[in-house]
């Protein structure tokens, strides 16, 4: 797993990281205390594994502000179902993926 340095742009509401020079981001939307991930966007030439070192980054953050996480993207909706043990805790009650 790689040290990712995440940058939460408040202003387009989306975390950020510089890979080989071009920007990943997971967009959000922020409501009372959840963050629901709505996209992400990845450069095409990353490596495989940077997407799931990208998405659990962001998971810490988010966990940091003791928040809960809502994923409506796809992609990260899998990935919480691949590793619906170590995230469960960040799920708001009710919601199942």
């Amino acid at each position: 797993m790689m040290s990712l340095e995440i940058n939460d742009n408040d202003f387009l509401r989306q975390f950020e990281v510089e890979i080989n020079g071009e920007l990943a981001k997971i967009e959000y939307a922020l409501q009372e205390k959840k963050v629901f991930l709505t996209k992400l966007s990845i450069p095409e030439d990353a490596e495989d594994s940077f997407k799931d070192d990208f998405i659990r980054a962001v998971l810490k953050k988010i966990e940091e502000k003791n928040c809960r996480v809502v994923p409506t993207s796809p992609q990260i909706a899998k990935f919480l179902r691949k590793n619906r043990m170590i995230y469960k805790d960040l799920l708001p009650v009710g919601i199942r993926i």
